[in-house]
């Protein structure tokens, strides 16, 4: 079996576990980033087997630059896709905002007249 047998290579930026919906991404960021062992990862995705977070971590240690920029990318478009969310939130996210404030208000004024 080849390395590259455990993935499924959807595009440049969308490499997935074969056979599951996790990216490598889901996986390096733990390790990398987490400093998570194989083992505590292994326990944070059981549907994902030890083999497979090995053969990630092998996959990134072998082509480490072009990783490094696949993460780099994938974080980076995390980070534009929650300031466009947090610029332009959707209606039902306006709603729950402004439940919780009614909520926080009926707080204050029950804890002011208990006071």
């Amino acid at each position: 079996m080849q390395l590259e047998d455990y993935f499924d290579f959807l595009g440049p930026d969308d490499i997935r576990i074969k056979g599951h919906r996790h990216g490598i991404e889901t996986i390096l960021y733990d390790y990398i980033h987490g400093g998570q062992s194989p083992e505590e990862i292994a326990e944070n995705y059981p549907t994902i087997t030890l083999e497979q977070i090995y053969a990630t971590i092998t996959y990134y240690m072998r082509n480490r630059a072009a990783i490094d920029k696949y993460l780099s990318d994938w974080i980076e478009h995390g980070e534009r896709m929650r300031a466009e969310q947090a610029a332009n939130p959707s209606p039902g996210i306006l709603r729950l905002r402004k439940l919780n404030a009614e909520r926080m208000a009926q707080t204050t004024a029950a804890e002011t007249k208990t006071s």
